[in-house]
């Protein structure tokens, strides 16, 4: 691992990165690697923003960059969050229109020399993600989504959360605990009377969000804390290194054990 907090300063959502930043470090390793947060604009009922699955992506990110010599983007801000449309606020686009937009990314870095992209996704309806990382098998751009399920896992009983991933779907324990610890200012008062529970939503695609909840909220932010938010960080960052070394490899192994990750899609939201 590289230390690269110093050369890859931060300002809210945005890497402030030049282009001689770009140039130094990416003569320092044997493949570049970029990563692209993909988060949303969708309702997290009265006590989170809009923007929350983003500055969620953005945090696992900004760990990530500053723990691993990788080429931060800046992220993606509305995706497909049609399940929430239900509440004001929330803006989708479509699953073609994502695909797009990752693909043309991935075709541009491409082009500059950036032939593996990792994706950092913060909404689990953004199932099409999965699909343009599978798309990419022998496209000639190495790619990867991040966290996995398993990741999340990891990461829930390092920090001690007590609501299971089933149960913690939405605006929940984990999405509270890591905007109190990295963005306190913006959590407003109420999540702590808030829990609410809907594990059976075999029916989500169809009805949407507002079939299972009237606040928009399916988990238990009540539990949520500040330290419980940076040991998630800390656990998801370490977890990055099966797929920095993954995908910075010679040549991929022929089995995804092999390389200590999984291919499952996060399908939380």
């Amino acid at each position: 691992m590289s230390s690269s907090g110093t050369r890859s300063a931060v300002s809210g959502l945005l890497p402030l990165d030049t282009t001689e930043d770009v140039r130094e470090r990416g003569a320092g390793v044997a493949r570049q690697v970029a990563v692209l947060p993909v988060g949303s604009f969708e309702q997290h009922g009265p006590f989170l923003p809009l923007a929350t699955d983003t500055l969620v992506a953005c945090a696992i990110a900004r760990e990530v960059a500053a723990a691993y010599p990788v080429h931060l983007l800046p992220p993606v801000t509305i995706s497909c969050s049609h399940e929430h449309a239900d509440w004001p606020g929330t803006v989708s686009i479509s699953s073609v229109t994502l695909h797009a937009v990752v693909r043309d990314i991935a075709d541009s870095l491409r082009a500059s020399g950036v032939d593996t992209l990792v994706l950092v996704n913060g909404h689990g309806g953004n199932y099409v993600l999965g699909n343009v990382v599978q798309e990419s098998v022998g496209s000639g751009t190495r790619m990867a989504l991040f966290p996995a399920m398993e990741d999340w896992e990891a990461a829930r009983e390092r920090a001690g959360v007590q609501t299971s991933l089933l149960s913690d779907m939405h605006a929940g324990e984990i999405e509270t605990s890591i905007l109190l610890h990295a963005h306190p200012e913006l959590v407003k008062a109420g999540y702590e009377t808030s829990d609410f529970l809907a594990d059976d939503r075999r029916h989500l695609l169809t009805l949407g969000m507002s079939g299972y909840t009237e606040s928009g909220v399916i988990g238990r932010p009540s539990m949520a804390a500040a330290e419980k938010g940076k040991e998630l960080l800390a656990a998801l960052t370490d977890s990055f290194g099966a797929y920095f070394s993954l995908v910075t490899a010679e040549t991929l192994p022929s089995r995804a054990s092999d390389a200590g990750t999984s291919p499952v899609v996060d399908r939380r939201h």
